[in-house]
């Protein structure tokens, strides 16, 4: 079937590096263009404008041509991460946190399609449609969509460069086994560390983490139970700590302001997943 756009409406998808401009890429994927442009462990990947996501989530042939051509290289026997980057998602006002879909370890050209007319379809759901209309954003989504190699992570999780609940200036890391999905959809009780800028740490507290997520071999994820000898033990040793100690003060360079950020390690390889100014958080002291 071919939809009502055509090549001359829509742009093809780019390197994720060069996709800079919020007004047709969104704020998540301009996010990790400029820390990639920084050098900062970003994942290899590609942006797709908002018009050409909706060419796709229309059917328009050449559309799906263009997507499933630009994501040949990424697809190297590993699965896909597919993720929001609507207009107005990531910003200072407005993080968009589980409004939006995101696929993890999609496979193959119509689980690629699939997955990115559902990360589409998410941002016109009840709830994010409510979400936009508290923000007072006008208007109906444009969503534009990140697709990224799926970083298959020993432990994972989310930092603040602030307590964002007391607004100190301190670190806080939370961290558990397997994919960061289980930390952001509160599926275990995570790790908790408290680091201060000169790389102590004044509180590291055992989580509950009696599961993980990881990518199931068909496609998709799956909860798979963690040995109870890992249950309680600490994901996060002191090289680790440091290494997300000094990834968090080259955001801070690079960006300014407060951090948000989702990462992984890999092999002992830190990988940034995202990046996003923080929201809702205390005021500093």
């Amino acid at each position: 079937m071919t939809g009502p756009l055509s090549p001359s409406t829509w742009s093809a998808p780019v390197p994720l590096r060069l996709a800079t401009d919020t007004s047709r890429y969104g704020g998540k994927s301009s996010q990790l263009a400029a820390a990639a442009g920084a050098g900062l462990p970003v994942p290899e990947g590609i942006a797709l404008e908002w018009l050409f996501v909706d060419a796709v989530a229309a059917g328009d042939d050449e559309a799906l041509a263009a997507l499933h051509l630009s994501t040949a290289d990424l697809q190297g026997g590993g699965g896909l991460a597919v993720r929001s980057s609507a207009l107005g998602e990531d910003s200072a006002a407005a993080s968009f946190a589980g409004q939006h879909l995101t696929c993890l370890n999609v496979r193959g050209p119509d689980g690629l399609t699939e997955a990115v007319r559902m990360v589409r379809d998410s941002a016109h759901s009840a709830a994010a449609l409510a979400y936009r209309e508290r923000l007072g954003l006008p208007g109906r989504p444009r969503v534009a969509v990140v697709v990224q190699e799926l970083v298959v992570p020993e432990c994972a999780g989310v930092l603040f460069s602030r307590d964002p609940l007391d607004g100190s200036d301190v670190l806080v890391i939370e961290a558990s086994w397997g994919l960061g999905e289980a930390v952001v959809s509160g599926l275990v009780v995570p790790d908790h560390y408290r680091v201060r800028r000169d790389g102590r740490v004044i509180e590291r507290t055992a989580g509950m983490k009696d599961l993980a997520v990881e990518p199931a071999p068909a496609g998709g994820t799956s909860q798979v139970p963690v040995p109870a000898d890992r249950v309680h033990r600490l994901c996060l040793d002191e090289t680790r700590l440091e290494s997300l100690r000094e990834l968090t003060a080259r955001c801070e360079q690079v960006f300014g302001g407060t951090q948000d950020l989702e990462w992984a390690f890999a092999a002992d390889r830190l990988r940034l997943l995202q990046r996003r100014p923080m929201t809702g958080a205390v005021p500093p002291h």
